[in-house]
């Protein structure tokens, strides 16, 4: 053979083999989800206010850490960055997306600034991020400023272009949340300690590699900063910074373990290869670039909260105050409303042991709150959280201390059920009948709060059936077909109900509310909202025809276009901009059209997570990695369309080859011919009857084969 043409073929064996080990980490795109929606196609109405486009993070942190090290463009913003605004203020350590956290806001600089004018301009051409780390040029001061961080560390280098008159500005009287109190202290020659006290009281101990020459405070009738003043050195400024939200001397003892002696290049390189480990948990061939890049970016954003709240000695200041140390890892309280659909299933696949711990947590807040389980912002969603992961196996916790909690829940007035008596006694939750409602009204949710609670009911009930208590099994079964009481058959639709049993009057079935008859939705958004009990909610429409006529309708009748902060990104009137329908796609499979479901999935996955001029932006937030955790199972064609149930509904998925490893065993999804219809699916080389395949199976480690059309 012709030695040029060796040499050709060579060079492109080795080209397409350094392509195939591309690292994962490569993939992702930490500024995704940071942009904002202003375009009204896209949004789905026209805006007069910036628009929710996921409200997440670019900066550094690893899976489920304390740290979340990020710049802050805006203050009480989602998570405190967002692409389109041209200054940054400071890089602060925890943020999440919810208009809350924010803590010790830190800015180095030079030269003159002001309490109320220290920030600094900056471009996207000069900046950059990957998992773990994070690089911006700060224009005013001539700063090159990186980032990277460890579980309950930040590592923050700082080079300068002029390297006298080093400061670094603390900004510890503000944070996205009210600061309460705080304090700055110097420590020897390169230390500086203290705490912010907002919604939690962090600690921090920093050390510098530059001589402090001393901190002093600068005030005005708004605000009031300290500055840490630096000796001159031609070295960059690097300060590492442990915290604690127990005390300084564990943020030292932090610091110490993990951070302490370790170059800057050092913490980055172990931040990616501790992403690099997670992402790889699941390898995909097949797809577009696009599509791989969407997936790893999804995947990433899927692990970044709850949040260790634990130091490394097991320390926590558990939910009464105290400092307690009990064996595990303690984190924040996950964000049970929205995630408990889909992250938290991922969660446990991937993680099982900070899901345990995640859990332990939970029952550990739960008895020290009067007994009963916390949830998160609406309804009692710890319930689907437990019983999706002691069915899947995850079992090493006090399973009867937390089906206790969560069956006081169920039977008890409480704050995670508010109106559960009512709900028990007339078997729905009324609403008033106001003549004039609108977006804001804050009423009972009657109608969402009747239709989760039943499923909730559910959630319990499957504990209660693992754990042999039949009584309590038979009595929540009853109750789980309460939603059926909120049907309006003249509509079709879930319908708010007086207190005598009357139907609400007043009745817009596109109308969305915050918190009237529907939390967060409409009536569109709602109603088909029972995925434990799908054959039963045909059943109450005259027949199948009726039903999938009925979801054409949800797929179609035009969105009106009433503006809402967190509500956006519309198909028909379905809105994949926030979380209460993300199920209602699969629908269809109930009534014999799988093809249709695919199409309306293809449709979501297609449109909704690369949005705005820059392609930064969701349909609406992420909220703590839900809908980022949508996109990632539905994109390898596993669902968990009832979370409860330890199943997951098959789809057609984007790549041709999924490696998806559970630790102990790995299974594979395989895809065959590239049609939108199902004609089999197979498992084992055994086919599968219909189109849920139990957790069980896959932790045999085998081919989950999906044949098309």
């Amino acid at each position: 053979m012709d030695r040029k043409i060796i040499l050709v073929i060579f060079f492109w064996a080795t080209a397409i083999s350094l392509y195939a080990q591309k690292p994962l980490t490569q993939y992702v795109n930490p500024f995704l989800g940071t942009a904002t929606l202003w375009d009204s196609i896209d949004i789905g109405y026209k805006p007069t206010h910036r628009t929710w486009g996921a409200e997440v993070f670019p900066g550094s942190s690893l899976p489920n850490a304390m740290v979340q090290l990020t710049p802050l463009t805006q203050w009480r913003s989602g998570s405190g960055y967002q692409y389109e605004d041209t200054v940054i203020y400071a890089f602060i350590h925890t943020s999440k997306g919810h208009w809350n956290l924010g803590h010790i806001p830190l800015m180095p600089a030079t030269g003159k600034f002001t309490t109320d004018d220290y920030c600094s301009p900056y471009s996207h051409q000069n900046e950059s991020a990957q998992p773990g780390y994070y690089q911006v040029y700060l224009e005013r001061y001539g700063v090159n400023a990186e980032l990277t961080s460890t579980l309950r560390c930040g590592f923050h280098k700082y080079t300068f272009t002029n390297n006298q008159g080093k400061k670094l500005i603390a900004d510890l009287s503000r944070s996205n949340e009210r600061v309460r109190g705080w304090e700055i202290n110097q420590e020897g020659e390169n230390v500086f300690k203290g705490f912010q006290q907002a919604g939690e009281k962090m600690y921090f101990y920093a050390v510098a590699n530059h001589t402090i020459k001393n901190i002093e405070s600068q005030k005005s009738e708004k605000n009031e900063i300290s500055v840490v003043n630096f000796a001159d050195s031609n070295q960059p400024l690097e300060l590492r910074i442990g915290f604690s939200f127990v005390s300084i001397a564990n943020a030292k003892e932090n610091l110490e373990k993990e951070i302490q002696g370790k170059s800057f290049r050092q913490v980055r390189d172990q931040a990616t290869r501790t992403w690099e480990t997670l992402l790889s948990k699941i390898t995909v061939s097949g797809g577009t670039e696009r599509q791989k890049g969407l997936f790893y970016s999804t995947l990433y954003r899927s692990f970044l909260w709850p949040a260790l709240r634990s130091d490394f000695n097991g320390d926590f200041t558990d939910q009464k105050g105290n400092v307690v140390n009990k064996g595990f890892d303690y984190y924040t309280e996950p964000s049970l409303w929205d995630d408990y659909r889909n992250k938290l299933v991922l969660l446990g696949m991937l993680s099982p042991k900070v899901t345990e711990d995640v859990i332990k947590s939970l029952i550990d807040k739960g008895e020290k709150s009067g007994g009963f389980m916390p949830t998160f912002f609406h309804v009692d969603h710890a319930a689907q959280f437990f019983s999706a992961t002691y069915l899947r196996g995850i079992n090493v916790f006090d399973v009867k201390s937390a089906y206790n909690q969560l069956l006081r829940n169920a039977t008890m007035e409480n704050k995670s059920r508010p109106r559960g008596m009512e709900y028990i006694e007339k078997g729905y939750i009324a609403e008033p009948d106001l003549a004039d409602p609108k977006l804001e009204t804050v009423a009972a949710a009657g109608v969402t709060k009747t239709l989760e609670y039943a499923y909730d009911d559910y959630a319990v009930a499957l504990l209660a059936k693992a754990l042999g208590d039949t009584e309590n099994y038979n009595m929540l079964m009853k109750r789980t077909g309460n939603y059926k009481n909120m049907f309006d058959p003249s509509t079709g639709l879930m319908r708010g109900k007086l207190a005598n049993g009357e139907w609400i009057k007043n009745f817009d079935p596109e109308f969305i509310y915050y918190e009237y008859m529907y939390r967060e939705a409409n009536a569109w958004q709602s109603s088909f909202f029972a995925p434990h009990d799908v054959n039963g909610l045909i059943g109450l429409y005259k027949s199948t025809a009726d039903f999938e006529k009925k979801l054409d309708d949800l797929f179609t009748i035009p969105y009106k276009g009433a503006e809402a902060y967190n509500i956006s990104g519309f198909i028909g009137q379905y809105c994949h901009g926030n979380q209460p329908d993300h199920s209602f796609p699969w629908l269809y499979y109930f009534v014999g059209k799988q093809e249709k479901s695919q199409a309306r999935l293809d449709q979501i996955m297609d449109r909704f997570y690369d949005m705005g001029k820059d392609k930064l932006a969701y349909s609406g937030m992420d909220d703590a990695g839900e809908n980022s955790a949508w996109y990632v199972l539905t994109s390898i064609g596993l669902y968990t369309f009832s979370p409860a149930d330890p199943e997951y509904i098959v789809s057609v998925p984007l790549f041709d080859k999924v490696d998806f490893d559970l630790g102990e065993k790995k299974f594979s999804i395989i895809k065959k011919n590239s049609g939108k219809k199902i004609e089999s699916i197979t498992y084992d080389n055994k086919k599968l009857d219909g189109y849920f395949i139990p957790h069980s199976e896959l932790l045999k480690g085998k081919k989950l084969v999906i044949t098309t059309k």
